[in-house]
């Protein structure tokens, strides 16, 4: 059974940083391409950055552009997202997902968009104070 588990949320103050970590179990990590999503009460769900199985590419909303770096450690088969200068309208519960597919079906970088992905963590809170 695929398990993904994401961790790290928590309260901020504007301006401030935090570092949201992600394992998957389950899974031949490294083959899997990853992603960060985000969900703000009455809003869609919204790609926030994805990276590839290798971790040679990456797709960064422009909402978070300059500001948020996805990363992986295959090694460590951890995912992580470095979120610096953080905003009030970062607040979501944000979320880590894998590909629906390794990367032997589709080695291609996803679009980032929520149905690309087919394993999903339960979500960690970030909170950004003004």
């Amino acid at each position: 059974q695929v398990q993904v588990v994401e961790s790290g949320g928590g309260l901020v103050q504007a301006g401030g940083s935090l570092r949201l970590s992600c394992t998957a179990s389950g899974l031949i990590f490294a083959d899997y391409a990853m992603g960060w999503f985000r969900q703000a009460p009455g809003k869609e769900r919204e790609g926030v950055a994805c990276i590839s199985y290798s971790g040679t590419s990456t797709r960064v909303g422009d909402s978070v552009k300059g500001r948020f770096t996805i990363s992986r450690d295959n090694a460590k088969n951890t995912l992580y997202l470095q979120m610096n200068s953080l905003k009030p309208e970062d607040t979501a519960m944000y979320y880590c997902a894998a590909a629906a597919y390794s990367m032997v079906v589709k080695a291609t970088l996803p679009f980032c968009r929520p149905a690309e992905f087919g394993y999903w963590g339960q979500g960690t809170q970030v909170t950004v104070s003004s």
